[in-house]
């Protein structure tokens, strides 16, 4: 499981823990915050970690080394980093809620305290799509991750099915778009569930791939494309295989071979 999948993983049963919490009680969160410059200059690292986690980790929401554009804030640019004991008040605006750190910088970093103010305003709109079931844990995932109800709707508009208010944050951190699905849909897969494309991300099934195994005479199915990620079943490698006088395998053929390593 890689690092992200991992921390989805986590922030999922987190959500599902508060799925059940009434909207209409909605609270303004607080904890602990850090940003600090990424690797890439137009980037920080975030942290945020809940204040009122108590002696009950299963419902702590924390994020912890989230990468994001800078430009996601406001009140806060790269030079502020080296102003050592410079106070910054850094705003994330977002639909789904108001996130605000608080603090000192120190050793290239912003240490101090958040709160994040969930936007009722945004669970109504979102109600009246179809999306209900929020807390303010799963709010502030959204208002890191930028989820918009236009974005939702867009991904409707292409055909998404099963899409819930817990999966609609992976299909954002994997990078979903209507235009990825769209295509998908074009080459044959119309109608893909969130659970589908979620899979079809992580495993980084692509368009331009799908069009290569068709030119070798493959018609791959959902489950097929991703199991062919998953083992490595590349164009290229059914062109190998070819090329040792196999023939044409099939699908489930050149999945064993990897399996196996029966292609050394």
């Amino acid at each position: 499981m890689t690092v992200r999948a991992a921390f989805l993983t986590t922030l999922l049963f987190a959500s599902v823990a508060y799925l059940h919490s009434s909207e209409d009680q909605l609270s303004t969160l607080h904890g602990h915050c850090s940003v600090a410059p990424a690797t890439k200059a137009d980037r920080v690292r975030v942290e945020l970690e809940d204040g009122e986690c108590g002696s009950d980790r299963d419902h702590c929401h924390n994020h912890d080394d989230d990468e994001m554009p800078l430009s996601n804030f406001t009140g806060l640019t790269l030079a502020d980093f080296e102003h050592e004991g410079a106070h910054i008040d850094a705003v994330i605006g977002a639909e789904a809620g108001r996130i605000t750190c608080s603090g000192v910088v120190h050793a290239l970093t912003l240490d101090g305290e958040f709160t994040f103010e969930p936007s009722a305003a945004f669970v109504e709109r979102m109600r009246q799509i179809g999306f209900t079931g929020y807390s303010s844990q799963l709010l502030e995932a959204y208002a890191l991750f930028h989820i918009e109800v236009s974005w939702v709707q867009d991904l409707e508009s292409a055909g998404v099915t099963e899409m819930s208010a817990e999966n609609i944050l992976p299909l954002r951190i994997f990078k979903v778009d209507a235009g990825y699905v769209r295509e998908m849909s074009a080459l044959g897969f119309p109608h893909l569930s969130a659970g589908k494309l979620i899979a079809f991300k992580v495993q980084g099934v692509n368009p331009e791939e799908v069009k290569q195994y068709r030119a070798l005479g493959y018609e791959p199915t959902e489950d097929e494309l991703i199991q062919m990620r998953i083992f490595k079943v590349t164009p290229d490698f059914i062109q190998r295989m070819e090329a040792r006088g196999l023939g044409k395998l099939t699908i489930a053929k050149l999945v064993q071979v990897r399996i196996f390593n029966l292609a050394d």
